[in-house]
């Protein structure tokens, strides 16, 4: 059973240059109670609706299995051994995204198009393609994040989290390259400390550091490995073990050659004697004759080769011993040091480097605390540039989000974003803690502390439309960002996310009317049970269809005359 979408007529296309990418088509085959169903979507804004478990969250957890997020075996429709997901994305112009496929060895799109395709199996194997070639789950990932930008039901807490919160202010204030040059700073001190904390330990514990890595520097310089060609010894063995019966099997072949009586060379010289006479009468013989010749020159030069190699062969039972006792010695490095010669050359190379550092501790020491007391200056220095530059978007972010928060009905609200120094840490040297004020004459306190899930809702796309507008993924998945939302707050959502789907494709799922009255396109979640088993179908609705998906989301399934009037109005309204 395929179910296929359809391009709406009747909508006008967005425009704008992020619009020319976006999802074109997604299909989904045996996924949860999904058999196969295939969503073709519009550049503006996708409305998802049906009744609560139709399975509408199921195409947003497809296409975060398409980019990346862990597969599970449950995810495949029972009774099938896989499923698959596949997505067209149309790819007008993306220098990141083709610049990013060349790095990962993926041929560029053609057609203008990328297709990521992911197999799952019952065994626990799985498949992922783009563009037809095989790549890792990995690659899958660093795609998606720079083409869709999810947002589930539970990203609404996460938005509580002070990390997240750092992350959303420098993904606002582009603060890659000071955060980039900070990390820098931050990794270089932690290493110097490293250093420093593995030389300061007692005479006797160092006493017992330089005997074990003085053994160990000396037992690799003695096996003598850097000439050593293991492939080379590998053949050398292999032809050494087994020379009696190589030199047993040349003698034969040189017997069967040139040096028995019925030899093969012994053959085509009488071959030769006769086709000599027969070329005094076939003119066509001296060619015969020519190319007899020269196989029994090949039958000669072929014999001297392989007893050639015969010879050269080292039968000595001495030389034996030496290759296995050479093999013995590197199959004990590689167990303790490395699983190859070079990674046993490696070792090496580490260990002399610590033994110096333990031999001369006292000057070590010395240099690396100097060199650490110049880091912790660097890094402090990154983290006042890093917190400058926060502190600067911090300003910026608060308008922005307070103006969307205002066209989402808090007309008197403000949000906040308060910054304050800490110690130095993976993320900077700044601690952050997100403010609101939903209500006019009271101050702004912990977004953590009053926020109820509504309003957390519309903060949330308060901030992913400041986002959108200011970064460059062009694929915006919302699932339920409208959650104990209601009224004419619905309204202003959807009509922000209209308003966002001016420059970006977005896909929302959503139980409100209010909502997916905004959609430019529109697709239902059904369910049913045929013959024993649930299947989903998702069919585009238009016109009276969508009018009456409406008044369902009104008044239930009794479509009444006045829920399929106020469902036409709220339609009307919002062309």
């Amino acid at each position: 059973m395929a179910i296929t979408g359809f391009l709406l007529s009747g909508f006008p296309r967005p425009s704008g240059d992020m619009l020319r990418i976006m999802l074109e088509t997604l299909r989904v085959k045996n996924f949860a109670i999904v058999e196969d169903a295939t969503v073709n979507l519009i550049g503006g804004l996708n409305v998802i609706t049906g009744e609560t478990g139709a399975g509408k969250s199921i195409l947003i957890g497809a296409l975060n299995l398409l980019l990346g997020e862990r597969s599970d075996r449950t995810m495949i429709r029972a009774g099938e051994d896989k499923c698959s997901v596949d997505a067209t994305f149309a790819m007008e112009s993306s220098a990141d995204v083709h610049t990013l496929l060349d790095d990962l060895g993926i041929d560029p799109c053609e057609d203008g198009n990328l297709v990521i395709r992911r197999t799952i199996s019952t065994s626990g194997a799985g498949k992922n393609h783009v563009n037809g070639c095989a790549t890792t789950v990995q690659s899958l990932k660093a795609i998606g994040n720079l083409l869709v930008d999810m947002h589930g039901p539970h990203d609404h807490q996460s938005l509580l989290d002070p990390g997240f919160q750092l992350d959303i202010l420098d993904a606002f204030g582009r603060m890659q390259k000071p955060l980039s040059s900070y990390r820098a700073a931050y990794d270089a001190t932690l290493a110097l400390q490293r250093q420093l904390q593995e030389l300061d330990c007692d005479d006797q514990q160092v006493a017992q550091q330089i005997d074990m890595l003085s053994f160990q520097v000396k037992e690799i310089e003695e096996a003598d490995l850097a000439e050593m060609d293991e492939d080379a010894l590998d053949r050398e063995h292999a032809m050494v073990a087994n020379a009696q019966r190589i030199i047993e099997l040349s003698n034969g072949i040189d017997s069967a050659l040139t040096s028995d009586d019925a030899c093969a060379l012994n053959a085509v010289t009488i071959a030769l004697r006769l086709l000599s006479e027969l070329t005094g009468i076939v003119d066509t013989a001296e060619d015969w004759n020519k190319e007899a010749d020269a196989i029994g020159t090949q039958i000669r030069e072929l014999s001297r080769c392989i007893s050639e190699f015969a010879h050269g062969i080292d039968a000595e039972p001495g030389r034996l011993q030496w290759l296995d006792d050479r093999k013995a010695l590197l199959h004990k490095l590689k167990r303790k040091y490395g699983a190859s010669v070079a990674e046993i050359l490696a070792s090496l190379e580490s260990a002399n480097e610590r033994l110096h550092d333990l031999q001369t501790r006292g000057q070590r020491i010395g240099e690396i605390e100097a060199e650490l007391a110049s880091k912790r200056k660097d890094l402090v220095a990154e983290g006042k540039k890093l917190g400058r530059g926060r502190a600067k978007a911090a300003t910026e972010l608060e308008k922005a989000v307070t103006a969307e928060l205002r066209a989402l009905g808090f007309s008197h609200s403000s949000f906040s974003v308060n910054l304050a120094a800490c110690d130095p840490g993976p993320a900077g040297s700044d601690s952050i803690e997100f403010g609101f004020a939903p209500n006019p004459g009271e101050p702004s306190r912990a977004l953590r502390t009053i926020a109820s899930s509504g309003e957390i809702s519309r903060v949330m796309l308060a901030i992913k439309t400041v986002l959108a507008a200011h970064d460059r993924i062009p694929v915006l998945v919302f699932d339920e960002i409208d959650a104990n939302v209601g009224g004419e707050m619905a309204n202003a959502v959807g009509a922000k996310l209209q308003t966002v789907a001016a420059s970006r494709q977005v896909v929302c799922i959503t139980h409100l009317p209010q909502v997916a009255v905004h959609g430019q396109a529109h697709l239902v979640v059904t369910k049913a049970v045929k013959n024993e088993r649930t299947y989903t179908r998702i069919e585009p609705v238009a016109d009276k269809s969508r009018t009456e998906e409406i008044a369902r989301m009104l008044g239930g399934r009794d479509l009444t005359s006045v829920a399929l009037k106020h469902a036409e109005e709220m339609l009307q309204a919002n062309e």
